[in-house]
């Protein structure tokens, strides 16, 4: 029997959509699908020629069903195979199972946004240009095979697939980019409000604290010898001697001895609470007093000075208006998605692992309505 009554659809993968053993698919749909093309143009083929008719049998059943339109098991081991065979150089046993299951389950979610964006362009009649088709091809034939034409064409055929299977994929994935952006297009709107308000929030972000440029000689012998060392190098220096050179060759401080005593550009997180109060009262090209501490004895050199600066909302504004109109273009997407998610047919066939195992994901909710019934 055939499915005929729709359900408010809804779908889990326990996280599978985020992340998929690193492989992200939902988060910019768009380009994976874009990918995945690439993918078949240089990559070794994800489906075998001499596969075994069992195996020809199954990639041809029906994955999900998405209103009218059908994703068969094929489609979704074009979006995952090559995946699939670097998963199973990485993971083995129970753990590749879950990652092959994971990875075609985001599949399945994928290809039916995919059909649902498709079939909402063409409920709308809208129409789009065969010669961007012609010109993304083009393209990618010129990138990658220096615009040898018949070289695409054999590794496609080492693929299995013909220049019109890749020229149909590559259609439907520039249409799904274009149905999305014009989705963000419409919905995203960024007032001067969030703007301000982001910025008070992620003040931080746009602030720098305080830095000195150090140097630092420090002398590990205790006692009055130890402390008489550390006021011969300071009158050293007073007398015109210079601290990185002294530092190289008197500190002890195996870290920095060999870099002239340099510690770098640090703020007052970097030393201990003694150390940092001396070393940020101290003036550009001044030099501290003997400081006697645990044992040891310091001298500190401050070469360079920044105070704290904090950028203004004018400086940051365009970066946070491009951030924020990212964030909420994805959020209007999701909704936009979710809209056609709600109003469609969706039926969802288990999905296979490597194990053999058939796990089902939703079903309707009358058993029989299955359409491999």
């Amino acid at each position: 029997m055939s499915p005929n009554v729709p359900f408010p659809f809804t779908l889990t993968f326990r996280g599978a959509l985020l992340n998929c053993g690193g492989f992200v698919l939902t988060a910019y749909p768009a380009m994976i699908r874009r990918l995945v093309l690439v993918s078949l143009l240089i990559l070794l083929p994800a489906l075998a020629q001499n596969r075994a008719s069992a195996e020809e049998q199954v990639l041809n059943g029906i994955a999900a069903v998405v209103n009218s339109d059908v994703i068969t098991y094929s489609e979704v081991q074009e979006l995952v195979g090559t995946r699939e065979k670097s998963l199973e150089e990485t993971y083995k046993g129970q753990d590749l199972a879950d990652k092959v299951r994971d990875l075609r389950l985001a599949a399945v979610q994928l290809l039916i946004d995919d059909k649902l964006i498709l079939q909402e362009f063409n409920k709308n009649k809208y129409s789009f240009p065969d010669y961007y088709v012609d010109q993304d091809i083009q393209s990618r034939i010129k990138e990658q095979f220096g615009g040898d034409r018949a070289a695409c064409i054999r590794t496609l055929a080492a693929q299995g697939m013909t220049m019109e299977r890749f020229r149909e994929m590559d259609k439907d994935n520039l249409i799904v980019a274009a149905m999305r952006r014009r989705s963000i297009q419409i919905n995203t709107i960024v007032s001067p409000q969030k703007i301000q308000e982001y910025y008070e929030k992620n003040l931080a972000t746009y602030s720098t604290a305080a830095q000195v440029h150090l140097r630092m000689i420090v002398l590990k012998e205790n006692g009055q010898a130890g402390k008489q060392m550390a006021e011969e190098l300071r009158q050293k220096y007073l007398g015109g001697a210079d601290f990185g050179k002294l530092a190289e060759m008197y500190s002890e401080d195996t870290a920095t001895a060999g870099n002239d005593g340099d510690w770098g550009w640090i703020d007052e997180r970097t030393l201990n609470d003694t150390l940092t109060k001396i070393a940020f009262s101290l003036k550009p090209g001044s030099i501290s007093d003997v400081v006697d501490m645990a044992g040891s004895y310091y001298l500190l050199y401050v070469q360079e000075r920044k105070d704290a600066s904090t950028q203004p909302l004018s400086a940051v504004h365009d970066a946070i208006e491009h951030q924020l109109v990212e964030e909420e273009g994805q959020k209007a997407e999701e909704k936009w998605i979710s809209g056609l998610r709600k109003k469609a047919y969706i039926w969802i066939d288990g999905i296979t692992n490597n194990d053999g195992v058939v796990t089902q994901e939703h079903t309707p909710s009358d058993a029989d309505s299955s359409p491999t019934n």
